[in-house]
């Protein structure tokens, strides 16, 4: 069943002239994905898994089930000059029909509030049809004066979400172009940093160059805008990876989670952080979330695998990173923890066929070997070929120390890792918890290479402190008057009879704001705003169609006095109360 609260933004077609504005209708969607995140409580379809059906014909329902989603969001935009075209339509993904639907034309330059307002409905919706959860003021701020640099943003966006050493230098650029339209374009200095940032890890560009640059872009980025989650997500790196600090990687992390619940980057480090430290009680129920708004994420699936692989479960662990596979067959790692399944698993002729045209093939038949046919004599030419590569940092996986660990040579397996760790060798942050690492356990040393600073009693305080903090909108006093004058309200006015009432009205009305109301209805009555409001229409319906005097007038035109706006909403509806149809209980009900 689909999670109710939930919704996918599928990119927007460009329907401009100049087939180059692509970006711009890509960076708009993203925006609004991003916006609709911010919202605790609103499962929001990750980027990623949204993507995935670009260009492509697939019928919604279809796209709902593989998303786990209730409703969809679609649309188009069409750029000219100095204005902006967008239609946007919200859509049930259950049987299709239309929950809301608009189009907006307005100047470029009001580019931000169009994303806000189209972002805050969507929100409102949602809610009205599903139930209670709080939405902000405002979920988009406007992060520049300038709508040129905007563009050049999204631009960098574009280029950044490549991934390739090109599409990285190319963000740079036109990130560079923002700030020299805008010296006070936060994010934009933000985006340059974790360009940088990912050029020094990856080796795309020296790492004193890079790190340079990468501080510099934070300096002024801090100095501008520290409300950002993107500003604790700096340290995030540099503590959790560069330092292997794990209590202020922490720290920093929950930093983000606090300014946005459903940040991805945050979620992704939190799992990772529990990885590295052995809490797979505690990464699990992350990894699974990040599976639930990003269900087509290649890389979400690679880190369950990664969780059960180090749980000794390794039949799971290759159904997780085959399914990475088929969703990126390029993604390295992935390649390289299904070999390490194989290997556990004993699978030798599967082994075979899947390293076969890969890299490394002696070094992965050997460590095979040792592992499964206690072949204990490492090649002289394997163990001199290692030690010219082990001071490669861009190395991704210690085959070097995975085999001399599990061969007679566990002494220099040792001194390698610690020389690994000495140096923070990326995946070698796990190396407390890798299977092919049990053999040097038992040599003297082992527990003090590196000592963490956060235990699980730390994580779980903090949460206690946490649930401690969360309080009721309204309490059971304001909720009993409130109710009463809800009540009297709708008796004695019946605005339900007034097709195009909503929340907000509603809150006006009662001088409440459009949160506490849609509290109020949920706590007291149990349902969501639009069943609320149907079910005083159905109940007037009831009463003028049985009435004679109304006999000339249609079903339909009977809903529509009792306050319904659409034939679908009102059918829906009532065979979802009565059981039956509105004709057929019309039939059962005549005299």
């Amino acid at each position: 069943m689909n999670n109710q609260k939930s919704v996918a933004v599928l990119p927007f077609v460009n329907m401009s002239n100049d087939i180059d504005n692509e970006y711009f209708c890509d960076g708009i969607t993203e925006e609004i994905i991003n916006a609709l995140t911010k919202i605790d409580k609103l499962k929001v379809i990750a980027r990623t898994s949204s993507f995935a059906f670009k260009g492509k014909d697939i019928d919604i329902r279809k796209i709902g089930g593989q998303l786990g989603v209730s409703t969809i969001l679609e649309g188009s935009i069409k750029k000219s000059r100095e204005r902006v075209r967008i239609t946007a339509q919200l859509i049930d993904v259950e049987d299709g029909t239309h929950y809301w639907s608009k189009k907006f034309d307005r100047r470029l330059i009001d580019i931000f509030d169009l994303e806000d307002e189209i972002s805050l409905t969507i929100a409102e919706e949602v809610r009205n049809n599903f139930g209670h959860f709080e939405i902000q003021e405002h979920l988009i701020e406007q992060p520049t004066s300038s709508v040129d640099a905007y563009q050049m943003y999204l631009k960098g966006r574009s280029f950044q979400l490549k991934w390739t050493p090109e599409g990285l230098n190319q963000a740079i650029n036109y990130y560079n172009k923002a700030i020299a339209l805008d010296k006070n374009y936060a994010k934009a200095y933000y985006a340059n940093l974790q360009c940088y940032g990912l050029s020094a890890m990856w080796g795309y560009i020296p790492y004193d160059e890079a790190m340079e640059s990468a501080i510099n872009n934070l300096l002024m980025a801090k100095e501008l805008d520290a409300s950002l989650p993107e500003y604790p997500l700096s340290y995030v790196g540099k503590f959790l990876w560069g330092e292997w600090d794990f209590k202020n990687a922490y720290i920093h992390i929950k930093k983000v989670l606090a300014i946005n619940p459903n940040h991805i980057d945050g979620l992704e480090a939190l799992t990772e952080l529990f990885i590295a430290l052995g809490f797979f009680d505690m990464a699990l129920p992350y990894a699974n979330k990040l599976l639930e708004v990003d269900p087509l994420s290649a890389n979400n699936h690679y880190t369950l695998a990664h969780i059960h692989y180090f749980q000794g479960l390794f039949d799971k662990a290759l159904e997780n990173v085959d399914y990475a596979l088929t969703l990126n067959p390029e993604l390295e790692l992935a390649h390289h923890l299904k070999c390490f399944c194989l290997i556990w698993l004993n699978k030798k002729q599967q082994f075979q066929e899947f390293i076969h045209n890969t890299s490394l093939i002696e070094e992965k038949n050997l460590l095979f070997r040792l592992v499964n046919e206690k072949h204990t004599e490492v090649p002289r030419q394997i163990i001199e070929k290692w030690s010219r590569l082990s001071k490669d940092k861009t190395m991704l996986v210690p085959y070097d120390v995975f085999i001399l660990a599990n061969s007679h040579q566990t002494v220099t397996a040792f001194s390698l890792l610690k020389e690994m760790i000495d140096q923070r060798r990326g995946q070698i942050i796990n190396y407390r918890q890798d299977p092919f690492l049990r053999p040097l356990h038992k040599i003297n040393g082992f527990t003090d290479l590196h000592r963490s600073n956060l235990s699980s009693a730390d994580i779980k305080s903090t949460k206690k402190d946490e649930e401690k903090g969360t309080v009721n909108v309204l309490d059971k006093d304001q909720i009993k008057k409130l109710k009463g004058k809800l009540l009297s309200y709708f008796k004695e006015d019946e605005p339900f009879l007034n097709p195009q009432l909503n929340l907000q009205f509603v809150a006006q009305v009662l001088e409440l704001n459009n949160n506490k109301i849609s509290f109020l209805i949920n706590q007291a009555f149990d349902v969501n705003f639009n069943d609320f409001v149907n079910s005083y229409r159905l109940k007037h319906f009831k009463l003028i169609a049985l009435d004679s005097n109304n006999s000339h007038l249609t079903i339909l035109g009977l809903a529509y006095d009792s306050g319904f706006n659409s034939k679908t909403v009102f059918n829906t509806y009532f065979k979802k109360i009565e059981g039956v149809t509105p004709r057929a209980w019309m039939k059962a009900n005549s005299l």
